[in-house]
């Protein structure tokens, strides 16, 4: 290996000194003092002058190297500069710090200016120069002088004082990896971010695979079949504006040996309950399937997409006892399957039956919905009411199966035992445990069909539910300023619905009521605040034309990414899919102002906002009621509000750990409750693979 003397250095030093103070020196004295580039003592300022550029110097490769003998090759395809000298070879991209040093072997490193076209001529820094063609190079301060004497050998140094330590140069990453680099010197910078790029030696583009504040931290590469073959891992340090400070860079071969490994369950284990599976994965796989085969009767159970980091809850039913495989299979983007070793465990599960819907010592003055948990089939459930003191059971339904909503009457006044009875198919009867509960006994009128807040616009129909039994009943309408009452129904059958026309009632705001006659006495609902609208009502519009959006939305997703670290290719796809290609977005629906508003995020605050409808539930009815969605100026600030979201609540912290990452991120925002659809994540990568988004990830050095 050829070396620099310490002459070399010091005149390097000097070199490096002398262009800052140039830098500071004003245009006029620059012109007076023209930096001269002397080769094998030839001056050659006149064919192309040095320049500086962030204190370094940088020369005219061409002439510097054709005047030592090198060939300088050029890639018009990919903006690629060769310099060929004896055995030693070396490639350059224009703005790409990458530098591909081959003297029988590839290695890579980082230099701090990038090489670039000034005119019609390549300039790179002439540090670059002795590193790529093995010369000395000298400055006279005295005449302002670079001098290049190919004569004097000199060593190849690194630019950055820092080292990836985890990861050796030339090594074969065959699944999860541990990344770590030593800063060195360079930690003295204003350091705010590191980020491991895994890059394509061809294009000197890539993808990141790690990213994190904590600068010497340990992180985890999980590597990707979408990119193996011979690549550059790259550590690159950067500031708090996104710009590069530093780095190393070495050469990896990806070559993926899949390991897939079940967990939560031990060979030969005996369950008896419900288990957590969970997969072991040393690659980025895009979903997992789990499969259950019954290997006394030989059929197999396969599950939907599952998360791959994330965990299956398997509840065998009872009567399904016996040996089982357990299995789970990890699938790549291109839907190659990876299957894991089988696991035999030993089924042996108990009945089991509870009563849900209700609460020990809840005081109940209204319905509940009783419910009967279980683990096997059953041809008729019944439920139970039990004297707390007698003992004397009140069978309150008999059904096949499913819940019954009880509304217990004035009989029923008292602490109560309530229990579910059912028969399974041999004929056996199976008590759960009784539930202690207080029972008011009041009379109690409720109303079904509408609920508080609704916005009724059309008919509805209404109905009156009592835990008593109501001889006729009537329903009004209140106006809560002015005490006006209007009679919608007037001592009718309560066990018939009762039409209410919005028309008759007009705008504004009202409560319903019913009055139920019981005995001969007036019994009232609470009175339901609803509003009635009649005029215009405006709904979801586009934000810009469908064919128009994935560049619209790519291009805000871009800038985030630079910005945040947040793959491009996720939010775009989130975009697509939260506001059906920009065609779907909440405008006011009584104005038909448009909200900008691309991931219907609710209103908090006093930011502003559009009226926009949500759901409820009352008395076992859903129905649409106003909810205030925030509005933006404009779909940037929808954009900015929305990441904003995703990088500062705490409930995303598992997202921000991937989020650089398009398949790991998409699980792991469904994973942090983001969305309820269990195929949320399925339905992004579709979008992602489908339109070839990840293509909006790729970055360069």
């Amino acid at each position: 290996m050829k070396r620099y003397t310490i002459l070399d250095i010091k005149i390097f030093l000097v070199l490096t000194m002398t262009m800052v103070l140039t830098l500071g020196c004003s245009p006029k004295s620059m012109a007076a003092k023209p930096i001269r580039l002397v080769v094998d003592g030839k001056d050659i300022t006149s064919m192309a002058e040095p320049i500086t550029e962030n204190d370094r110097t940088l020369v005219p490769v061409r002439f510097i190297a054709e005047a030592v003998g090198a060939k300088v090759g050029w890639n018009e395809s990919n903006k690629e500069i060769s310099l060929e000298k004896e055995d030693i070879s070396v490639a350059l991209k224009i703005d790409s710090h990458l530098i591909e040093y081959d003297d029988g072997k590839k290695t890579y490193g980082l230099s701090d200016v990038v090489p670039k076209i000034v005119g019609d001529r390549t300039y790179i820094p002439a540090r670059l120069v002795s590193n790529a063609l093995g010369i000395g190079i000298q400055w006279n301060e005295d005449t302002k002088t670079v001098v290049v004497d190919s004569s004097r050998e000199s060593q190849r140094e690194k630019f950055f004082d820092m080292e990836i330590e985890s990861i050796s140069s030339g090594q074969t990453i065959t699944g999860r990896v541990d990344l770590r680099t030593n800063l060195g010197n360079t930690k003295a910078t204003n350091g705010v971010e590191i980020k491991y790029l895994l890059l394509d030696p061809n294009t000197a583009k890539g993808i990141v695979v790690a990213r994190g504040k904590d600068l010497e931290s340990n992180y985890t590469w999980l590597p990707d079949m979408e990119n193996e073959g011979q690549r550059v891992l790259v550590a690159a340090l950067y500031d708090n504006k996104g710009r590069f400070l530093g780095g190393d860079a070495i050469a990896v071969n990806v070559s993926v040996n899949p390991k897939v490994i079940l967990t939560g369950v031990e060979g030969n284990e005996v369950i008896r309950d419900t288990v957590a599976l969970k997969p072991d994965i040393n690659f980025v796989a895009s979903y997992v399937k789990y499969e259950i085969t019954d290997l006394n009767k030989n059929t197999t159970n396969t599950t939907t997409e599952q998360d791959p980091q994330g965990e299956y809850r398997w509840t065998p039913a009872f009567g399904q006892d016996g040996r089982y495989g357990l299995k789970v299979i990890a699938y790549d983007s291109n839907g190659k399957s990876y299957p894991s070793e089988e696991i035999i465990v030993d089924v042996e599960i108990p009945k089991k039956l509870s009563l849900g819907g209700i609460s020990a010592g809840q005081t109940i003055e209204g319905p509940v919905n009783l419910l009967a948990n279980r683990n096997f089939d059953v041809v008729e459930t019944q439920y139970i009411m039990r004297d707390a003191n007698t003992k004397a059971e009140t069978i309150l339904a008999t059904i096949p199966y499913g819940s019954y909503r009880w509304f217990p009457g004035l009989e029923h006044r008292g602490e109560k035992e309530i229990l579910v009875r059912v028969k399974d198919p041999r004929g056996q009867y199976h008590d759960s445990a009784a539930v202690k509960v207080k029972l008011s006994g009041t009379p109690k009128l409720l109303i079904q069909g509408v609920g508080p807040k609704q916005v009724i616009t059309e008919k509805v129909n209404l109905k009156g539910i009592s835990n008593v039994k109501i001889d006729s009943i009537s329903y009004i309408a209140i106006n809560p300023k002015t005490g006006t009452k209007k009679t919608i129904a007037s001592g009718v059958d309560p066990s018939i619905e009762q039409g209410l026309n919005p028309q008759n009632l007009g705008d504004g705001n009202w409560n319903i009521r019913a009055i139920g006659k019981y005995n001969g006495k007036d019994i009232s609902s609470e009175d339901i605040p609803v509003k009635i609208y009649l005029g215009k009502l405006y709904g979801p519009m586009p934000i810009i034309e469908k064919d128009k959006f994935l560049n619209f939305a790519s291009g805000m997703a871009r800038e985030s990414w630079k910005e945040t670290g947040m793959s491009a290719a996720l939010q775009t796809a989130q975009a697509i899919l939260e506001t059906g290609w920009g065609q779907s977005v909440p405008v006011d629906k009584y104005s038909g102002k448009l909200s900008n508003n691309l991931f219907g995020i609710k209103q908090k605050g006093n930011e502003a906002y559009v009226i926009s409808n949500t759901w409820e539930e009352y008395n076992g009815v859903k129905f649409r009621i106003d909810a205030n969605f925030r509005a933006y100026n404009n779909p940037g600030e929808s954009w900015k509000d929305h990441k904003r979201l995703l990088l500062e609540a705490s409930r995303y912290g598992i997202f921000r750990d991937v989020m650089h990452d398009s398949t790991q991120g998409a699980w792991a925002i469904r994973r942090a409750g983001y969305a309820t659809d269990s195929q949320y994540p399925i339905k992004l990568m579709d979008i992602i693979k489908r339109y070839n988004l990840q293509e909006l990830d790729k970055i360069s050095i």
